[in-house]
């Protein structure tokens, strides 16, 4: 019996003992009940004020509707995930975001704590080196004529100029610190992008992984081969260096996080292998444990398996894709609620249909207003305590 079926027959019992009211009136007054219960949050129109914070903004944007609604939304659930005593944020970070100027956020995440863990693709991660060895890049046109960028040595994404030149300078850093890698020891991304970090942040250059490695925050980037660092194992390999990346080692440091906290929550910019390496915490900590489950933690079991699950408590999708075609990069995170994956209590999860470079800057931007002190995170050092010293 659904809570709307028993307050009907409790007030048909109650009117029927003290009033004698029957029939109609009972069915009329359920009528009214259940209208009434979609109204219980009015629509507020925006007032246009001078000198408006952003985080006011989007605060009223959230009492609105469509995607200036999921944008406020998605504010207000960041935040509690702040609040939370126990819990690991990790941030799903796909695409090409750090050419189009997104990769200094990041780093003030990171330096804030305001993310535990980075799940990154590998241009992502290497891209804004070329920015922060000061080399740059430049607004262009997406109307251009490619074939003369290509003569003229120019890479484009988007509307955006990137000098082949550079690309290469970047590519010979990196490949400078795979020079210094232990040919022996099996590698996770983690590991590897933590020594990265350090080599830069030594030659002052504060890439994503430089501010990473400085705060202790762990960067998996489970396809990074797919970017620039595929070519500087190569480069390196020619030198007669070789190194080697463990998939599996580093599944299974991942999956470790999901044992060690109480609750994940998660924040997805795109989707592609950043979003479904970082979902899998929720429910591959099962045959990780032998489907005996983590102490201290609250889940789910599946009937038919017994297998443990445990949904992300709070979850935040920024994409331009659309579900009906079946990626995961548009796949809602309420699909997601089918594997166990993400919780399905009201209030803690928002998919915004937004491009990042739009949405990113926004929730920041709020957050640092909304949130006055530093967060201590969890300790993740725990990650990089095996690999070797370089």
């Amino acid at each position: 019996m659904s809570v709307y079926e028993l307050n009907c027959m409790l007030w048909s019992l109650y009117i029927d003992d003290k009033f004698q009211i029957l029939g109609n009136n009972v069915s009329h007054w359920c009528i009214w009940m259940s209208n009434d219960s979609y109204f219980q949050k009015k629509l507020e129109p925006i007032k246009v004020a001078k000198q408006k914070s952003i985080s006011q903004l989007l605060k009223e944007m959230g009492r609105t509707a469509y995607q200036g609604r999921k944008l406020g939304e998605a504010v207000d659930i960041w935040e509690n995930m702040l609040k939370e005593k126990d819990i690991v944020i990790a941030l799903g970070f796909a695409g090409s975001m750090s050419t189009a100027g997104q990769w200094t956020i990041i780093n003030w995440l990171i330096e804030n704590r305001y993310i535990d863990v980075l799940v990154s693709t590998g241009a992502n991660v290497s891209e804004d080196i070329v920015d922060a060895m000061g080399f740059g890049y430049w607004q262009g046109s997406h109307m251009a004529n490619d074939e003369q960028l290509l003569s003229d040595d120019i890479n484009r994404y988007y509307d955006v100029y990137g000098k082949e030149t550079d690309y290469r300078k970047m590519e010979e850093i990196v490949t400078d610190y795979v020079m210094t890698c232990s040919e022996s020891y099996q590698y996770t991304s983690a590991e590897f992008l933590h020594g990265l970090g350090k080599y830069l942040d030594a030659k002052n250059i504060p890439a994503i992984t430089a501010v990473a490695a400085k705060h202790n925050v762990p960067i998996f980037s489970p396809a990074m081969v797919d970017s620039a660092y595929g070519e500087t194992f190569l480069l390196a390999k020619n030198q007669g260096h070789s190194i080697h990346i463990d998939s599996v080692k580093e599944f299974d440091q991942f999956i470790q996080i999901g044992t060690k906290t109480k609750d994940v929550g998660v924040v997805y910019v795109g989707g592609g292998v950043p979003k479904d390496f970082t979902q899998l915490i929720a429910i591959s900590v099962s045959p990780m444990t032998e489907d005996k489950g983590v102490q201290g933690r609250q889940g789910g079991l599946r009937k038919s398996l017994q297998e443990y699950y445990y949904p992300h408590k709070y979850a935040i999708q920024i994409t331009t894709d659309s579900p009906q075609w079946g990626g995961l990069s548009g796949c809602t995170l309420e699909e997601a609620i089918s594997w166990g994956k993400i919780n399905s209590q009201t209030g803690t999860r928002a998919v915004c249909y937004c491009d990042a470079t739009i949405a990113l800057p926004l929730i920041c931007h709020a957050l640092a207003e909304r949130v006055t002190e530093k967060r201590n995170g969890p300790d993740m050092s725990w990650i990089f305590k095996d690999a070797p010293k370089t």
